[in-house]
C-alpha cells in the first residue's frame, strides 16, 4: 500500500479548460462596473445619514443648552429664597457658568440673565461656534420656555415651547 498524502492547493490563480482545449486564466477580483455601483450606492447612503446626523447633534447640543438653562433656572430660585429678590443688591447675581456645555472645549452657547427684576427673570442661551444660526432658547421665571426656532431674533407663533426641534 502506497502513503496518501493531502496536497493543499497553492501557486497560480486557477485556470479552467475552454471548448477549444486550451487554459483560460479565471480572474479573481471586481469588475470596474460592480465597483461603481457600491459606490454609488454609499454615496446615496451617505447624502441621507450625514444631514440627519447634523440635525441630531445640534438637537443634542440644543437640548444641553435648555438643562443648562433650567440649572440656571435652580440658582436664581436659590437666590430669591435667600434674598427675597432675584437682583439682591440691585444688580443681576452672578451666574455660576455662563457656556455650554460646561463640559468639554468647545461651547455652542453663551447663556445670560437677559432680564430680571426683584420678581421676574428671563434666562437667555445664544448660539455661537458650530451652532450658530440655531436660534436663541430662553426660559422665564415662570416656566415659560422659548425657542427662536427661525433664527429672526423674534419669538412667532409655535415658537413658545423647546419640542418644536
Amino acid at each position: 500500500m502506497g502513503s496518501r498524502s493531502l496536497r493543499l492547493a497553492s501557486g497560480p490563480p486557477m485556470n479552467r479548460i475552454a471548448s477549444d482545449g486550451k487554459a483560460h486564466h479565471m480572474s479573481r477580483g471586481f469588475t470596474l462596473i460592480e465597483l461603481m455601483i457600491v459606490i454609488v450606492i454609499v454615496s446615496i447612503l451617505a447624502s441621507m445619514a450625514v444631514p440627519a446626523y447634523r440635525e441630531h447633534v445640534a438637537k443634542t447640543r440644543r437640548a444641553d443648552a435648555q438643562a443648562s438653562l433650567m440649572e440656571l433656572s435652580n440658582f436664581m430660585e436659590r437666590t430669591f429664597t435667600v434674598n427675597g429678590t432675584y437682583k439682591p443688591g440691585g444688580s443681576n447675581p452672578a451666574l455660576p457658568f455662563t457656556e455650554s456645555p460646561r463640559d468639554g472645549s468647545t461651547k455652542f452657547y453663551d447663556l445670560t440673565i437677559q432680564a430680571a427684576t426683584g420678581n421676574s427673570f428671563t434666562l437667555r442661551a445664544t448660539p455661537k461656534n458650530g451652532q450658530a444660526g440655531d436660534g436663541i432658547v430662553e426660559l422665564q421665571h415662570t416656566g415659560a420656555r422659548f425657542w427662536d426656532q427661525d433664527n429672526d431674533g423674534a419669538v412667532d407663533a409655535g415658537e413658545s415651547d423647546w419640542r418644536s426641534g
